[in-house]
């Protein structure tokens, strides 16, 4: 475990460390709200498959909640209309992978087209399930709402109010520890499968949390968060996504 291990309370925020060089797809991520609570780090553990380790800050584990909206094209090519761009909501942990390094763990990924699902089951092994899913906006207000159309049944409904942008003295050791990550890990046929992703820095805001509800986590296999999450808004980013590459671990 790397317990927040490298970041100083003045570091600037951290670039991505292995550039992707040949992308096979590109995405633009928007309007992100991460929610995150701290767990217990054996019952985190309990969920992973083998060759993965939870990653700890302070001791504790973290799972987040994220919604926001995707945009998906291939490199060179424009988005296409309606099936490109959509709604989605993830279920994460952080994670350390059989070389050491770290990265993500998707319990689930929720998104509004079934096509964009069924392809990032079949060539990546994530845990992509079909939902209806809104996300509205007035002025600094953002409403996520989403219910999945498939087992395990799941929904949420959250609304933030977006603060001010965090300098960079305002962004936490913990922070960087929960949104600097350029690796995924999936499980496709039996192995462990490393994806890297390569953008910029995150611009973060503060943020409000005014309503939740929600069973996403408990869908997931995960007991219901306690206490009050860190919230945190994203602008976005626009990412290069490498080709998926396997580990040889075998669940």
């Amino acid at each position: 475990m790397t317990d927040g291990a490298g970041f100083g309370a003045s570091t600037p925020a951290p670039v991505c460390p292995e550039p992707v060089h040949r992308a096979v797809m590109t995405n633009r991520w928007r309007w992100l709200t991460y929610l995150h609570w701290s767990f217990d780090p054996a019952l985190v553990q309990a969920l992973l498959p083998r060759g993965l380790r939870v990653d700890t800050f302070d001791g504790k584990a973290w799972v987040g909640l994220i919604p926001f909206r995707i945009e998906v094209a291939l490199p060179g090519l424009p988005p296409a209309p309606y099936l490109s761009r959509f709604p989605e909501t993830n279920v994460r942990t952080y994670v350390v992978g059989p070389d050491g390094e770290p990265g993500v763990w998707f319990f689930s990924l929720d998104a509004a087209r079934l096509p964009a699902v069924a392809v990032a089951r079949g060539w990546f092994g994530l845990s992509y399930r079909w939902a209806s899913m809104r996300i509205e906006g007035h002025g600094r207000r953002i409403r996520y709402t989403s219910v999945r159309r498939e087992d395990p049944p799941a929904r949420c409904r959250i609304e933030v109010e977006v603060g001010d942008r965090l300098e960079p003295g305002e962004v936490s050791d913990l922070d960087h520890f929960l949104v600097s990550r350029w690796r995924l890990y999936s499980m496709w046929r039996g192995g462990l499968v490393l994806g890297r992703v390569e953008h910029a820095p995150w611009t973060l805001h503060a943020a409000e949390l005014v309503d939740i509800r929600s069973d996403m986590l408990e869908a997931a296999g995960l007991p219901q968060p306690a206490g009050t999450p860190l919230v945190r808004y994203a602008p976005g980013v626009d990412v290069r996504i490498a080709p998926p590459v396997r580990m040889g671990a075998r669940g």
